[in-house]
């Protein structure tokens, strides 16, 4: 595709601020979404802050020639409950939280040096186009359902009319700007989507507080509320976050071997499985920008940089960090891959972790906004597949099939349970898709 700035181009600086924003409030609720699901006292300011520092040190390793943001991991999801659940104290949870990142971590660098020594041509060889095209293509629409699910109930259970349509409203802000804006209208999409979905949202909110009608209440206020509960003061303006380390310094002594060994089966199956994330999400990135990033920087690179990005990110918010398909999306549907944009958005969500006031706006974001923006971020991810797809010759059975076995186990949602450990569907898909175009096609890399 046609990119308005490439890898290496520099934006002026207000536009980069501009960018960097925008990159911030495409992943920034997902990556929020992960300590509110885990509770026990974590944080959206930690992770933030760890999401920040993560994503810096991936363009460290990576030369900052791969333009894509680090977010809190869904993935690693069950393997921190694993932890907090099997610590004789919250203190030790989080001290497993940091143990069970470095476990992954460590698989990552594993898997790097095997990389490294090996090159990558098998990998090209075990996941061609017509495995990698449909398997990008699951990952967005394995994730339709969320944003279908934001977009209609606002976070809950009941159909919402005004939730709906606050997402309607910004889904066709965002479809609108992107197709018919202008200079920077074209470029920053998801900023006037928001900002207009919010505002429909706090119309809605008013009229119900007004008439009193709960279903109208479409912004919750209470993260506004809670920097005045306790009176005005430095925190209601800046505070810092509750890192992660700082609340497991008490719990180490509460560590044994045993639970060590409960966090490395939790983390360790599930870094295997986001491997295989990974490299979609690198084949995706690649396409968009129309570069290998498997061969430049190197997939050895990419692997280390989210592997110790992950260490980092937990060490301060506690959880993995992955690379994120809502990032690839803003860079596709914007058209904008400078890294200086990713690099100005990690420093901002550094930045941003720090301010009370900001946390509370992005807490408050309703989540029917961000479905609908999600609509658009997730189809493009689906519809990147697609496009590897299109190079494929689907009038062989051999190549029918495999790419037909992935659409369908990763639509109908096969999973695998071992114990703790879930494959998601995603993986199942690929490891189906991968087995299948073994059988039929030998592992040839050009089908």
């Amino acid at each position: 595709m046609k990119l308005n700035y490439n890898v290496e181009d520099k934006p002026k600086f207000g536009k980069l601020i501009v960018f960097a924003i925008q990159q911030m409030l495409a992943i920034l609720a997902a990556t929020i979404a992960v300590p509110a699901i885990i509770g026990n006292g974590m944080t959206a300011s930690a992770a933030m802050f760890g999401a920040g520092v993560g994503t810096i040190v991936y363009l460290l390793f990576t030369a900052f020639k791969s333009p894509v943001f680090l977010g809190s991991s869904f993935a690693f999801i069950g393997s921190m409950f694993a932890a907090f659940g099997g610590a004789v104290s919250m203190e030790a949870g989080y001290a497993g939280l940091i143990i069970g990142a470095i476990f992954a971590g460590l698989v990552y660098a594993v898997i790097a040096l095997v990389v490294k020594l090996a090159g990558v041509k098998w990998i090209n060889k075990l996941m061609p186009a017509v495995v990698i095209g449909p398997t990008v293509s699951i990952i967005g629409l394995s994730l339709a359902g969320n944003a279908i699910g934001d977009a209609t109930t606002n976070g809950g259970k009941a159909f919402s009319w005004a939730g709906f349509v606050c997402a309607l409203i910004t889904f066709f802000v965002v479809v609108l700007c992107s197709t018919y804006g202008k200079k920077m209208v074209k470029l920053i999409p998801f900023i006037i989507g928001i900002l207009v979905g919010y505002v429909a949202a706090l119309v809605f909110t008013l009229i119900g507080i007004s008439t009193g009608n709960e279903a109208l209440k479409i912004i919750d206020f209470a993260p506004f509320a809670a920097l005045v509960e306790n009176g005005f003061g430095l925190s209601t303006i800046v505070a810092l976050p509750e890192f992660t380390f700082v609340k497991a310094l008490d719990g180490l002594k509460d560590i044994n071997g045993q639970y060590i060994l409960t966090v490395l089966i939790a983390y360790v199956p599930v870094a295997f499985v986001v491997f295989a994330e990974h490299i979609a999400d690198h084949k995706n990135l690649s396409s968009v920008i129309d570069r290998d990033l498997l061969e430049n920087p190197g997939l050895h690179r990419t692997l280390l940089g989210d592997g110790v990005g992950s260490m980092v990110g937990a060490f301060f918010g506690g959880c993995p960090n992955t690379t994120y398909g809502e990032s690839v999306g803003c860079v596709a549907i914007t058209g904008n891959a400078s890294v200086r944009t990713i690099l100005a958005a990690a420093i901002g969500t550094i930045l941003v972790s720090f301010v009370s006031p900001l946390v509370a706006f992005i807490d408050s974001i309703p989540s029917c906004v961000m479905g609908g923006v999600c609509i658009t971020l997730y189809g493009f991810i689906a519809v990147s597949g697609l496009k590897m797809v299109q190079k494929v010759d689907l009038e062989k059975n051999s190549n029918l099939f495999v790419v037909s076995a992935i659409l369908i186990a990763g639509i109908g949602g096969l999973t695998i349970n071992f114990g703790s450990i879930t494959l998601t569907s995603v993986a199942c898909a690929l490891i189906l898709g991968i087995i299948v175009n073994l059988m039929l096609n030998r592992g040839k890399s050009d089908n």
